[in-house]
This record gives C-alpha cells, structure tokens and sequence, in this order.
C-alpha cells in the first residue's frame, strides 16, 4: 500500500542464517528487493548460526539459494556483486552468552558506522525453542532497547496451543514493545490475499452484497498435492488444524468477514480482525463431533509415481494420531454473518495443489425461466484464487449464443498474467519490506494469536484425547476423508474446485 518509500540505514541479522528458510526465502527475497530498488542505500545483512563460516562461503551459500529459488531466476553477476558486499557472516549459539556478546560487537561496528537512525531487524528464522533464548539475550545485551527502530520478526509456529502462545507473548511482551514485534505470517503476503482488501473495500458496489442477505455460504479451501516428505518430525506435534487452520486460514477467514475498517492504520485493520475471531462460534461438543473432520492419507499414485502413506513418512509414528486433513464449519455470530456457514479445508496429498476462496450468493429469489433453458443453472460465485492461479472471477449467468434462449454459467475473470505485465512479488519480499518500513498492517498481534487458539482449543483437545478409529481414511490423490462431503452436502453444497489441468 505505498507509493513512495525511504528507508533509514538497516541491520538485518538472521538466526537461523544457513537454515532452509533464508535460502529459499529470505535471501532471495532479500536480493530482489535490492534489485528492484527497495533496500536501503545502506545496509548489512548478517547471518548467524553456530558453525563457523567465513563471509565468502556464507555469500556463496546465499547465492546457490538465489539461484534455485528467485522467482527472477540466476543472479545477475554485476548486482550480485554489490548486494553480496553488504552480506555477513557471525557464528553464534544462541545459548551462550558469550557468542552473544561477539554478535553484539558486530552489531554495533555497523551502527556506527551508518550513523543516527540505524534501524535494526532481527529476524528469528528457528525453530521454535529457541524463541526464548534469543528474546532473552537481546533483551539482556540491550540489542533491542530503541523501540522506535529495533524490530523483532518471529515466524510461525506462535505456539503450539493457547497456554504455550500466552507464555511467548508474555515473555516477548516484557521485553519488547508491541509495536516491536512482527509474527509473521507468509499467507498474508500473497498478492491475491492483499488484494481481497481492494477488491472488497475499494468497489462501491460489493458493500451491499456482502452480508448474510445476499451470500448462501463461504469455502475457504487450502489443498497440497505434496505429502509431509521430511517435515514427518514437525508434523507429528502439529497437524493440519495447527499448521495450516489457526494461522493461515483463519487470516482469509477474517480477511472476508471483517467490518468495513475507518482508514488503513495498521492496528484499525487488526482490530476488525480481532472482532470477527471474537464473534465466532465456540464449539461444543456436539459441534466438534457434527462440523469438523479429520483425516490421515494413506499410500497412493500421484502424477505415476507411488507415494507412502502417512504413517510410512520419515520420522513420524506408525500409529500416529495426527491428522493430515482437517475441514471445519465455522460460523460468525455478528449482525452481518449470522446463520452464513464458512467451509475451511486444508490437506495434503490431495488431488491438487489450489488455495481458493469461494462465495456463493443466494439464487435469485424468483425463476422466471422455465426449467429447460435453465438446465446448466448456477448460483452466481465470487471465486479467489491465489493459487496456483492468481485471479479473481465472477461467475454468473448468460444466454449461451443461439436462436433459442439456454442460460450457461460464464465467468467475468480479473487475472493476473492477462492485465499485468510485472511479475507480481513473493509474499516474503512484500513482508520484509513492511518490516523495514514499520508497517505492521499484515501482521499478527498478540490478542489475535491468542483468540484463534482460543477458538479451536476444545477441537485441538477433543482429537488429540480421542483417537480415530479410521486413519487411514483417504487415499493419496483423492479430495480427502468421505466424511468431509458429507460435512458440506448436509447443508446442500459441494466443495467447489476450479478445473486445472493434470498431465
């Protein structure tokens, strides 16, 4: 949402430097953003880890990340060349108070030398244990004490459930400032996701439409074709509710259902969100046992290949409990949402990989067509898709070309690669560059990390207590577990998938 940027000089140090995460992400993230004109005139990039490298090896490691995962392809030799000379590499355990104090030489060599105003960014790319540690010595070595230019970015997971969210909340809290402390959420980042909020908040004539009046239901639909493949250690002591419905999900879910915000201030669109989390349906267990599903794939074909089930995958318990799809009906008890179901399902080694946010409007309150031309008749559709398309399309009714009167679906489609030119940006370069402009707009706050798990505790806690009897219960390459049809032909619906291709 800016037009015009300048950025103070920044440090950017990286735990978790030699981590999977900076090399497919942050580092070319970071490297397009210096390419393209958005990284400050000065600045220093420090990667931290415990085994020792020198810069040029760290600069190289980099560079093969860039290489393999830009969307911008291989370097370009000569930009490179610049970018690398602000690249550095400091060995640090993160445990030991005296490897601290090292990085905290280096940290203040830079400041110095770009002078007043240096901003400084840490960013947390580790794994979740070391949250603490790292807090606590930068609080400890007074690394972070100038709120006004010190941030501290902590991926996902915020967590494993309510009470271990409090805790890190807390511990951050007595720390750091609010306004310090960036949970990232890549989701948000997303090109299609932000425009949601322009397409909705931009266009006068959406606003009368989008309520209970006038929309039969919402799907918020997040599939991936690719099994846990080496994350099987991670996935056991998450699961899809955790790792994909209490983050990434419930943020669309917000993202539709929000109030109209008074201006784009970062906490006023944080605090519509807050609100549709507190107006949502707690569960009982009566809900628990009729509007939620899980699921667990087993062995299977995809694209020729067989694939192994779950609970073959490296690392994870041949007995396991943990779900690999989950599907939940939620629903918004507020003036604008009430008695609207919203569908969400997220699983892996499904039929394909697609994130699509669907609304459906009501049908037309009186047929005058008689029921022959009406024979291909649908609702009309508001469709999202952010992946692995990125478009917007509007389905609605049309006579079909013809001397006799037949009504056929088409679709008015607002898409990406046919109106522009630009290659739209990864998620990660548009969230570093809201770190280092201070703008925590796609940001999640304390009280809307810790409402969301408040909201799906009593699942989180029903399945871990009560095994399921039917895992496995779907095969690799199919939509899922049959339970999660039946979850949404009750009431009528079907789960809606746009047709793609699959050689």
């Amino acid at each position: 949402m800016k037009t015009s940027i300048s950025l103070s000089p920044t440090i950017i140090v990286i735990f978790g430097g030699t981590g999977d995460l900076n090399l497919r992400k942050l580092a070319p993230a970071l490297y397009n953003l210096y390419v393209e004109g958005f990284m400050p005139e000065k600045f220093a990039i420090i990667g931290t880890a415990r085994r020792p490298l020198t810069n040029e090896k760290f600069r190289d490691t980099l560079m093969d990340g860039v290489n393999s995962f830009s969307r911008t392809g291989k370097v370009n030799k000569e930009k490179w060349e610049k970018f690398s000379e602000n690249v550095h590499y400091n060995p640090t355990d993160v445990k030991d108070s005296a490897s601290f104090d090292e990085l905290k030489v280096v940290v203040d060599k830079f400041k110095d030398e770009f002078g007043a105003g240096t901003q400084i960014l840490f960013y947390l790319a580790v794994s979740p244990d070391l949250f603490p540690p790292i807090a606590k010595r930068l609080a400890k070595f007074k690394m972070a004490e100038n709120e006004d230019n010190c941030r501290i970015v902590v991926e996902k997971p915020f967590g494993k459930d309510l009470e271990t969210a409090r805790e890190l909340n807390a511990l951050l809290k007595e720390r750091f400032k609010e306004k310090q402390i960036y949970r990232i959420d890549h989701y948000l980042g997303k090109e299609t996701v932000q425009n949601i909020m322009a397409f909705r908040f931009a266009n006068s004539f959406l606003e009368p439409l989008w309520n209970r009046n006038y929309i039969d239901h919402i799907q918020i639909s997040v599939t991936e074709q690719l099994g846990v493949g080496e994350r099987g250690g991670y996935y056991e002591g998450s699961g899809a509710l955790r790792d994909m419905i209490q983050n990434h999900l419930l943020q669309l879910l917000c993202i539709i259902g929000m109030e109209t915000p008074i201006n784009f201030n970062a906490d006023e669109i944080r605090d519509k969100k807050v609100d549709v989390l507190k107006a949502m349906r707690p569960f009982s267990a009566e809900d628990i046992r009729f509007n939620t599903v899980r699921g667990q794939y087993t062995k299977g074909w995809v694209e020729g290949k067989e694939v192994p089930g779950y609970r073959h995958e490296n690392g994870v318990d041949p007995d396991s409990n943990t779900e690999t799809f989950a599907a939940i009906k939620f629903f918004v008890d507020n003036w604008r949402w009430q008695g609207v179901p919203f569908y969400v399902r997220t699983g892996k080694r499904l039929f394909q990989t697609s994130s699509l946010i669907t609304i459906q409007f009501k049908d037309v309150p009186h047929h005058i067509f008689p029921p022959a031309v009406t024979e291909h008749w649908q609702q009309n559709r508001l469709i999202i898709s952010i992946q692995p398309e990125m478009s917007i399309r509007l389905q609605v009714q049309g006579k079909r070309p013809g001397l006799d009167m037949v009504l056929n679906p088409v679709d008015m489609v607002f898409d990406y690669k046919g109106t522009y030119t630009t290659q739209s940006p990864e998620a990660y370069e548009t969230l570093l560059l809201d770190v280092m402009t201070g703008d925590q707009t796609q940001f999640m706050r304390a009280d809307q990390v810790e409402t969301a798990w408040e909201l799906l505790m009593p699942v989180i806690h029903a399945w871990e207590t009560k095994k399921s009897l039917s895992f496995p219960n779907y095969s690799a390459d199919s939509w899922g577990p049959e339970d999660a049809e039946a979850l949404i032909a009750r009431d009528g619906f079907h789960w809606f998938a746009l047709p793609l291709n699959k050689d």
